[in-house]
């Protein structure tokens, strides 16, 4: 080993390391590092540029021993911002991510669609069935959605509006269907309530807890759907009930009317009710003429026509949802009850039938079921 070479090439090897950024004491370490290796391996295999070698092996050990200082430095800041000992603290960015989700790039119904997906951690099926779309075309949407803002910074807040109809969404999946997402909405619109002060946030609110209170009665303990008009009333929440009006007539009193705020009107409307007999049709009608001039929603229009044949008549009813497109969720089934109130077994025995089979979950599709076959069984004896 020429020792005399190594010592001769030192100051050379380590201006390099200065020259390319290395600061003096750590570009000196390096090459002394180097150099022990040096004496290691070249005995038995020399290199033919022992400057160029010497050069590579410091730089290499100058950028492990940075790698290493940097990342001991990155433990001991992580140290220093642990949190104490304790509670954690009550943080949560849930409905801000769901504001984010709502990005001012997006339409409202892929913004809507993006956030059920991604943040309500609802499936692609469970979110098409609640647009009325099919399956392959919400996944498109979906997809969209995600191209659009893959590039952009969710540093821009989507309007309440949107958010709102989220949270409706992940209400009604959580209350009808595969996954128990309701409470969660509720928690979440609460929050919102606290946050931006606005009869339809309110409104919302209100709608939520109307139709949470009644729960319990909704299924029987097999598990069967329970129809509103055959529900225990005395299993409903009855201080949910009573936190929903309130809330509801608040928001009313501001004369801001919006779509929530008539929905929390109608189910405040079949709360209020001591029995089904007693429940206030004519004035439920009233509600969904105001929804209808707010929404002219199809599915709106649908209910409408239940309320109308209970407070008109089943024969008002037919002629109400005589004009509305048959492939609308439970249109099959609507029919089946108006024709049934209407005397007409045979045909609401086979729309029975035929709404079991477009059910879309099996509590709704074997309530349908049993009552086709109650109406078959009857008209048999």
């Amino acid at each position: 080993m020429n020792e005399v070479l190594l010592r001769s090439l030192t100051p050379s090897v380590l201006g390099v390391l200065v020259r390319r950024g290395a600061d003096f004491a750590a570009a000196e370490d390096a090459v002394q590092d180097a150099l022990v290796e040096a004496v290691r391996v070249w005995p038995d295999d020399p290199p033919r540029d022992a400057k160029g070698w010497l050069v590579t092996v410091a730089w290499r050990r100058f950028l492990d021993a940075t790698r290493a200082e940097t990342a001991r430095r990155r433990r001991e800041d992580l140290v220093e911002e642990e949190p104490a000992p304790g509670p954690a603290p009550a943080s949560d960015d849930t409905l801000q991510l769901y504001f984010l989700c709502a990005h001012p790039k997006l339409t409202p119904s892929s913004a809507v669609a993006l956030t059920l997906r991604a943040v309500g951690g609802l499936t692609t099926r469970q979110i098409a069935r609640a647009y009325l779309v099919p399956e392959a075309t919400m996944a498109q949407r979906i997809s969209r959605a995600k191209r659009t803002v893959s590039d952009v910074r969710f540093d821009q807040p989507g309007d309440v509006a949107t958010v709102l109809r989220v949270l409706y969404l992940v209400f009604n999946e959580g209350y009808s269907g595969d996954v128990d997402l309701a409470a969660e909405a509720i928690r979440l619109t609460r929050q919102l309530t606290t946050a931006i002060d606005h009869p339809e946030v309110a409104g919302l609110l209100a709608l939520m807890l109307l139709h949470h209170a009644r729960r319990a009665a909704r299924t029987a303990p097999d598990g069967s759907l329970v129809p509103l008009a055959e529900q225990d009333r005395a299993r409903w929440d009855t201080s949910a009930i009573a936190e929903g009006v309130t809330i509801l007539q608040v928001a009313l009193a501001r004369d801001r009317l919006g779509e929530f705020q008539a929905q929390a009107a109608i189910a405040a409307l079949h709360a209020d009710a001591p029995t089904a007999e007693e429940t206030d049709w004519v004035q439920i009608v009233e509600w969904y003429d105001e929804l209808v001039g707010l929404t002219d929603s199809p599915v709106v229009r649908l209910n409408r026509a239940v309320a109308v044949g209970e407070a008109d008549g089943p024969r008002a009813g037919l002629a109400a949802l005589a004009p509305l497109d048959d492939s609308l969720p439970r249109h099959t089934a609507v029919a089946a009850y108006l024709h049934e109130r209407d005397g007409d077994l045979k045909t609401a025995a086979r729309l029975y039938a035929e709404a079991a089979r477009k059910a879309p979950n099996l509590a709704e599709r074997d309530h349908l079921t049993r009552q086709a076959a109650r109406l078959n069984a009857g008209r048999s004896r």
